[in-house]
C-alpha cells in the first residue's frame, strides 16, 4: 500500500507527539516503592501490610500531546491505525498512573496487559494454563540434576556486571549500553538503549550472564537502539505499555532459541502469572509473599517478587498490577506469530521485529513504512535473527507438532517407564 506524502508527513508528526507523551510517563518509576518499605515489612516479621505512598506524577502534558497527535491521524490506512492504537494505549497509561493505589488501577492494567485467564487468539487457551503446566512439569528440577558439572558458579552483582560489559562491547561496539548497579530494582536487571541496571543485592550465575545478554541486551537494548535510528518515527525507540508484551515475549523467545533458558527461570516466570491470579482472586500482599517464601525460602527475594505484583495496586487483594504476565503471554504470541509467518512463507517479516519497540498488530504498518523507504534497517540483532536458517527450520518443525496428539504418546511412554529406575545419579566408567 502506497501512502500519499501528506499522510506520511502527518504520521511522522503524530509519531513525534506520541513519543513525547510516552517519554513523560515512566510507569515503573510511577509505581516504585521506597526502599525503606521492604526493610520495615521484613523487620516487623512480615505480619502487617506494607505502608506505601506514591509520588505525584502529572499526566496533563502527555494527554495534551496525545490529543494533538489524534488531530493528525485522519485516514484509513495501516500506519494511522497503528498510531491510533498507540494513542489509545498512552491515554490508558495516563489513566492507570492517575489511579495508583485504587481498584481502578487494576481496571486499566487489565486493559493494557491482560489477565491470566484472558483467552488467547485460539479462543480456548489461557496463559494461566501454561503457567500451571510449567510449574508442575519443572517442580523439583535443579541445575544439579540437569547439568553434569553441577550448579553454576555464584556471582555477585559486581562480578556479574564485570563479565557482562565485554560481551556488550563485542555486540554493540561504541553504542554498548553502560552497566550500572542500582539499589531499588524489583527485577534483578532492567535495560534501555543506554544502560542496563543491575540490582546490587542480587545474586547471579554464569547462566544469568548468558540469559541477560540475550534478553536485556540483544532484544531490549537492541530494539531501543534500532528504534532511535528511526528519525521519522521516533516512537519506535520508546518503550511503552503497548509494546511491553511483545518486547518481553520476544526476549523470552530469544532466551529459548539461543539455549539460555533454564527451569528455575522458566518456573519463576510461571510463578509470576500464578501470583497475579492469586491477587486477582483476593489474596493480599502477605499471602502472596508467603506463596513465594514457600518456593524460595528467601525472605528478601519473596518480598521483591510480591512487590512486583502489588505495586500501584491494592495491597489487600483484588486489584494487582498485571504487567508480569506479559512474559509468558508474550512468548505464546511471539512463538505462534513466528510459526505462522514461516508457514505462510513470510519469514521476511521476522527481522522487522527488531526495527524498534512494537506490537505484532503493528507489523502491517511498519512493513508499509519499510516498503516506502521510511524506516532504517535494524543494525543490532541477535545472531539467530541475522542467520534465519536454524530458526526457520525449528519453526517449521514446531508448526507440525500441533498435529501430533500428545495423549497417545503419553499413555504409551507412561506404561513403558512406570518401573524404569531413576538414573540421575548414574555414573559410567
Amino acid at each position: 500500500m502506497t501512502l500519499p506524502r501528506k499522510h506520511l508527513t502527518a504520521a511522522e508528526d503524530a509519531s513525534k507527539l506520541l513519543d513525547k507523551a510516552a517519554g513523560s510517563m515512566r510507569v515503573l518509576k510511577s509505581v516504585s516503592w521506597d526502599g525503606s518499605v521492604g526493610a520495615q515489612f521484613l523487620t516487623s516479621g512480615a505480619s502487617s501490610l506494607p505502608l506505601v505512598k506514591y509520588k505525584r506524577m502529572r499526566t496533563d502534558d502527555a494527554r495534551a500531546a496525545v490529543k494533538k497527535a489524534r488531530e493528525l491521524i485522519d485516514g484509513d490506512n495501516p500506519v494511522f491505525a497503528w498510531l491510533s492504537r498507540t494513542a489509545d494505549t498512552l491515554e490508558t497509561t495516563a489513566d492507570m498512573i492517575d489511579a495508583r493505589g485504587t481498584a481502578d488501577f487494576y481496571t486499566h492494567s487489565e486493559k493494557l496487559f491482560g489477565t491470566p485467564k484472558r483467552l488467547l487468539l485460539d479462543g480456548k487457551t489461557q496463559v494461566l494454563e501454561l503457567a500451571h503446566h510449567v510449574d508442575a512439569t519443572l517442580d523439583d528440577l535443579t541445575a544439579a540434576d540437569l547439568v553434569l558439572d553441577g550448579a553454576d558458579e555464584s556471582l555477585t552483582a559486581q562480578q556479574f556486571a564485570d563479565q557482562l560489559r565485554p560481551k556488550l562491547t563485542e555486540h554493540f561496539g561504541r553504542a554498548a549500553p553502560k552497566v550500572l548497579l542500582s539499589p531499588n530494582l524489583s527485577a534483578k536487571a532492567t535495560a534501555s538503549s543506554k544502560r542496563i541496571r543491575v540490582r546490587d543485592t542480587a545474586q547471579f550465575t554464569q547462566m544469568d550472564v548468558r540469559q541477560l545478554l540475550q534478553h536485556e541486551a540483544l532484544v531490549h537494548a537492541a530494539t531501543g537502539l534500532n528504534g532511535k535510528r528511526q528519525k521519522n518515527f521516533p516512537i519506535l525507540g520508546r518503550a511503552h505499555a503497548g509494546t511491553t508484551q511483545i518486547q518481553e515475549g520476544l526476549a523470552v523467545f530469544a532466551e529459548m532459541i539461543a539455549g539460555t533458558m533454564d527451569p528455575v527461570r522458566f518456573r519463576r516466570l510461571a510463578d509470576r502469572v500464578i501470583a497475579i491470579q492469586m491477587a486477582v482472586d483476593g489474596a493480599d500482599f502477605i499471602q502472596v509473599y508467603r506463596f513465594y517464601l514457600g518456593r524460595t525460602d528467601d525472605a528478601q527475594q519473596s518480598y521483591e517478587n510480591a512487590r512486583r505484583v502489588f505495586r500501584g495496586g491494592v495491597l489487600t487483594g483484588g486489584a494487582p498490577f498485571t504487567k508480569d504476565m506479559v512474559y509468558l503471554n508474550g512468548l505464546l504470541r511471539v512463538h505462534n506469530f513466528l510459526r505462522m509467518v514461516v508457514k505462510l512463507n513470510r519469514a521476511d517479516l521476522i527481522r522487522l521485529l527488531f526495527v524498534g519497540k512494537l506490537d505484532l498488530e503493528d507489523i502491517p504498518a511498519l512493513a508499509t513504512l519499510a516498503d516506502a523507504g521510511e524506516l532504517v534497517t535494524p543494525k543490532f540483532m541477535p545472531e539467530w535473527s541475522k542467520d534465519l536458517r536454524f530458526v526457520v527450520s525449528y519453526l517449521a518443525y514446531s508448526s507440525f507438532l500441533n498435529r501430533v496428539k500428545l495423549p497417545g504418546f503419553q499413555g504409551y511412554y507412561e506404561d513403558m517407564l512406570a518401573a524404569t529406575p531413576d538414573v540421575w545419579k548414574f555414573v559410567g566408567t
